[in-house]
């Protein structure tokens, strides 16, 4: 009987050691799988994307059926606007139609056909047309209002901020993009710049969701290269212009 309890102690001691080294192997298959999850979150986390980017690309755009429609989620719907934006660009710059004849032209056709079909009713035993009456929500022209308003109100303090040479980096940046534009704007005249404008928004989105690892890898290399050539212009040339007094020195 001694020797039966001695053998029942035995096992039980190394079913026990059994156990506590299954559970400390469980423990640390646990800790090891927090440790990977981890260290895939640090390494989603330090993936370079452009301009910063932390959103998928569906948000950075506002989200909603205005992103839809530029990441092409309606093919029909996003291709009907595209086939319209370019029928009204070939209208206007290759046929030399003109946007107040093309507004005349299209309201004489459609007051014509609805009061003809309005008075054809009451010869042929069928009802009117259903004209739906245009109304305007107030909450909406107001946020739109508001919205332009502070838009336009941040566009003219950043040409403040400029003006009084507070920030020569984004002076450079802005008279660069002015410059930009003012020769595109000697190449082609506003309707196309706009066509052109449109056509890249209804481009570029798509494809660079599509590619998105090999466009922000590649802009990651430009971003360096030019943060190197910007370093040495700062210090070569950009240092030694005097700059206007800073909102400290203007206080005290």
């Amino acid at each position: 009987m001694a020797e039966q309890h001695k053998e029942e102690s035995v096992l039980e001691k190394i079913s026990d050691k059994l156990h506590g080294r299954g559970g400390g192997s469980s423990s640390s298959s646990s800790d090891s799988d927090d440790e990977r999850s981890s260290a895939a979150a640090a390494v989603k986390a330090k993936i370079y994307r452009l301009f910063g980017r932390e959103k998928p690309v569906h948000s950075v755009l506002g989200g909603g059926k205005p992103a839809d429609l530029f990441l092409w989620r309606n093919k029909r719907i996003s291709g009907g606007v595209l086939a319209g934006a370019t029928a009204i660009w070939l209208l206007f710059e290759v046929m030399d139609y003109h946007l107040l004849t093309l507004l005349c032209h299209c309201l004489i056709l459609t007051l014509a056909i609805l009061f003809l079909w309005s008075n054809a009713t009451t010869f042929i035993n069928k009802s009117p047309p259903n004209i739906p009456e245009v109304k305007i929500p107030e909450d909406l022209a107001v946020n739109v209002a508001r919205s332009l308003r502070y838009e336009i109100i941040r566009g003219f303090a950043t040409l403040r901020e400029i003006g009084q040479g507070h920030d020569l980096k984004k002076f450079l940046i802005v008279i660069a993009g002015l410059w930009i534009l003012s020769v595109l704007g000697s190449c082609c005249n506003f309707l196309t710049l706009s066509y052109i404008v449109f056509m890249v928004l209804y481009t570029v989105p798509v494809l660079y969701e599509k590619y998105e690892d090999k466009v922000d890898a590649f802009g990651e290399k430009v971003m360096v290269e030019l943060k190197k050539y910007y370093a040495i212009f700062d210090e070569k040339c950009l240092s030694k212009i005097p700059k206007g007094p800073s909102k400290d020195k203007k206080q005290h």
